[in-house]
């Protein structure tokens, strides 16, 4: 008999059944054993009316009768008649993974991970991400966007600074790559609208809630532009679309954390960053520390000044000043102290950076000389610019952060399937 998956069970509610799968849970009532099995598409109760020799974590196959119960899950439980142990289990389990919660420290979280993920509400925030990816990718297509893979083993640091992993390649040196942007910009002098889903490494001791030192970014980049806005404007439309995509086939991942749908304005305000910093000194009472662009609670009351002003989510933040801005990023014509860029936050969180770039040759070695950075190591990047890239810019984006910030988890690593940080390497 062929296998029906636990959702085509669901649908159809009745009929001969074979089902493959986990247990996760196991009742026994003494005339009556209830069994809890998980596939890769959900989990369904089945009931045996004679004993069974199955273990918690067991991989079984289970023939049986599908029936309409409106006491179980999804409504539907199977009437087991032969169950067969494909794969045994030698040790038990270091938790219970049937109840709702799973209430493990993130240490002990991350330490089993090989086992926790098995949870159904930690697979959701992975079925969730799973969305953003497949809509991210969708929305850009859609707008003529070829999708590309850009190396990771870089001979130069791509932000500069001192953030970036070094590696050994051969008899040189590399460094992984702290984003996509050089190749994605000599991109648009080709396909003119490219974008990439791929991991980036950020060399960052950080012991936060919202950082780590690898995950994956949602980049794009594309040319013909007027300015910044046009940037901001093309990923207000594509956030958009992928929150509906996630709203219409993740509802039940949502549910799982009890959170409402997430919606994205039509147009979602702007605030210039000096803007944000008297707003937030006046209404708040906070004023950002000196030295930073703007740190953590500043852009925690930015976003809670954004909900209470535009009952938005998400603002955009703009103008941020030239010395903290990578030197590809264009110089505001109207005041060169200030970049043609923003950053997205969303419920408080920067979630995506983006801009303007230098599309001019000279210009762009100017930045580099005011920012004292040398060109070795970037001269197939820098000489391209003299073959003609038109007026351009993009994004990045971190796809840990939107989840992270959709479900509220305390911790960005929840949403990492194996985190990366300065302690942590494995599993």
């Amino acid at each position: 008999m062929k296998r029906t998956t636990i959702r085509e069970i669901a649908k159809s509610k009745s009929g001969d059944v074979l089902i493959k799968g986990r247990v996760l849970n196991i009742r026994n009532l003494g005339k009556v054993i209830f069994l809890l099995i998980q596939d890769y598409t959900g989990s369904v109760q089945t009931v045996f009316e004679s004993d069974v020799d199955v273990s918690i974590g067991d991989i079984v196959e289970i023939y049986g009768k599908a029936k309409e119960d409106s006491r179980a899950k999804n409504g539907i439980e199977i009437q087991g008649e032969k169950i067969e142990v494909i794969v045994g289990v030698t040790k038990e389990m270091p938790f219970d993974l049937a109840k709702n919660e799973l209430n493990l420290n993130l240490t002990t979280l991350l330490d089993k991970r090989t086992l926790s993920l098995r949870h159904p509400k930690v697979q959701a925030i992975f079925k969730l991400q799973g969305l953003l990816l497949k809509g991210y990718a969708q929305a850009m297509r859609e707008r003529g966007f070829t999708e590309i893979k850009t190396p990771k083993i870089l001979g130069a640091a791509t932000e500069g600074g001192s953030n970036f992993f070094e590696v050994n390649y051969f008899e040189k040196k590399a460094t992984l790559a702290q984003s996509p942007q050089f190749y994605k910009q000599l991109m648009v002098g080709v396909f003119e609208r490219v974008f990439e889903i791929g991991p980036v490494f950020r060399a960052e001791p950080h012991f936060t809630t919202r950082h780590v030192n690898e995950y994956i970014s949602m980049d794009a980049e594309f040319g013909f532009i007027e300015n910044f806005y046009d940037v901001a404007d093309v990923l207000n439309k594509i956030i958009k679309e992928v929150f509906e995509l996630i709203n219409e086939e993740g509802g039940e991942y949502l549910n799982d954390y009890n959170v409402e749908k997430p919606e994205v304005p039509e147009k979602i305000p702007f605030l210039k960053l000096s803007e944000a910093k008297e707003i937030i000194k006046e209404k708040y009472d906070y004023t950002v520390p000196e030295g930073t662009d703007i740190d953590p609670q500043g852009e925690r009351l930015t976003g809670k000044y954004a909900k209470e002003k535009f009952g938005s989510d998400f603002v955009f933040v703009t103008h941020y000043p030239w010395e903290d801005r990578p030197f590809y990023t264009m110089p505001c014509s109207e005041n060169e102290g200030e970049t043609c860029g923003f950053d997205l936050l969303y419920k408080g969180l920067e979630i995506a950076t983006g801009g303007q770039r230098i599309h001019d040759y000279q210009q762009l070695i100017d930045n580099m000389k005011k920012k004292k950075l040398a060109p070795e190591g970037m001269e197939f990047y820098l000489d391209i610019f003299n073959y003609g890239i038109p007026p351009h810019g993009g994004w990045g984006m971190g796809a840990e952060r939107i989840i992270q910030q959709m479900l509220n988890l305390k911790s960005i690593k929840e949403a990492v399937l194996f985190p990366r940080d300065v302690k942590r390497i494995s599993p």
